[in-house]
């Protein structure tokens, strides 16, 4: 295992960034989320971001077609990405969520452009120290302060970050960095071992405190799909999608057309099932007429299909619709209420 002292973090961003683009967690204006490193920009380690970093591998609007009409021929030219990247700082309930995506955007029909990203991006995960105050990433079998898929893991230290490459992305990683790292003393790796469990610990424990965990809710939910839960919910929920956009596991997409004169182009942009129109059919039919159907939709997916389907809880933990949700409709709550066993009962 190597370490980088702090004082060296500025040469590292620079170095990276002369590899490749290099996206960390940055502070403007207040809020944190993950965008491209330039020099003098605040990177914060302190806090999850408000956005997840999904939109790197999985962008909010993109566009992925140009046509051209004229002289009765139709041009048509693919858009595809090139750069290599280099995503840093990833908490490791957002790094598992990639592995969500990947069931989605992965399996046949392969999504393309996805699957390009994944091969282009190298992800360096960083440690959690201490849960957040609404993270139960641990119910889901996650570790606070350990990402299994990571590239290359860092730990922060205090005055140094712990490095441990992790893939053969991760190696290559390191070779390109090596000059700014230093061997870590044996006691220095034993103290990355010691966060993992005192992270884990301390969630756990939280999660105990919280009264619930995800025994029995698969069984539980098969019989809920009619029940008077969803009544009770859902006329809490706005149909603000802010849940959704905000869910580093939602896939959801559109697909529109825009065009000017004989010129256009063709995009996919992020949508949500809590939008009255997302199962709109242009026969005027919606099988999901009302909010209720569709509050019933998001949490029946999350905990029940798609864990039937892939083996995983489409949920990370990672509390950001906890947080941001205006009228408090909560996952945890939900689990609770519809069937998660009680910690011990």
């Amino acid at each position: 295992m190597k370490k980088i002292a702090k004082e060296k973090l500025a040469l590292l961003w620079e170095l990276l960034a002369h590899k490749a683009t290099l996206y960390f967690p940055l502070q403007e204006d207040g809020a944190v989320n993950f965008a491209p490193w330039k020099n003098g920009a605040q990177v914060d380690f302190g806090v999850n971001s408000i956005v997840p970093p999904k939109n790197v591998f999985f962008p909010q609007a993109e566009t992925y077609l140009r046509f051209k009409t004229g002289a009765k021929r139709l041009q048509l030219e693919s858009v595809e990405p090139e750069e290599k990247f280099i995503l840093f700082g990833v908490r490791p309930c957002d790094l598992a969520s990639f592995n969500i995506l990947d069931k989605i955007f992965l399996e046949e029909p392969t999504d393309g452009l996805y699957a390009k990203r994944r091969r282009l991006g190298t992800l360096v995960s960083m440690g959690c120290n201490e849960p957040g105050e609404t993270c139960f990433c641990t119910s889901f079998a996650l570790e606070p302060a350990f990402a299994p898929g990571a590239d290359v893991m860092v730990w922060d230290m205090g005055e140094f970050l712990l490095w441990e490459p992790r893939s053969t992305k991760g190696e290559a990683l390191t070779a390109v960095i090596n000059e700014l790292l230093d061997e870590a003393a044996p006691e220095e790796t034993a103290a990355a071992v010691r966060l993992r469990d005192t992270t884990a610990a301390g969630e756990a424990a939280a999660a105990r405190q919280r009264g619930w965990n995800t025994e029995g809710l698969q069984e539980a939910l098969r019989g809920k799909f009619n029940d008077e839960l969803w009544e009770k919910l859902y006329h809490r929920c706005l149909g603000c999608g802010i849940c959704t956009y905000l869910c580093p596991t939602c896939h959801c997409f559109d697909i529109q057309d825009f065009s000017r004169d004989l010129e256009g182009e063709r995009f996919s942009c992020w949508d949500s099932c809590m939008f009255a129109e997302f199962t709109l059919m242009t026969s005027g039919e919606n099988p999901r007429p009302t909010q209720k159907e569709r509050v019933r939709q998001r949490f029946l997916h999350k905990l029940l299909y798609f864990p039937s389907k892939f083996g995983l809880y489409a949920c990370v933990g990672c509390g950001r619709c906890v947080r941001k949700c205006p009228v408090h409709l909560d996952i945890t709550q939900v689990i609770k209420e519809a069937g998660g066993v009680v910690s011990g009962s």
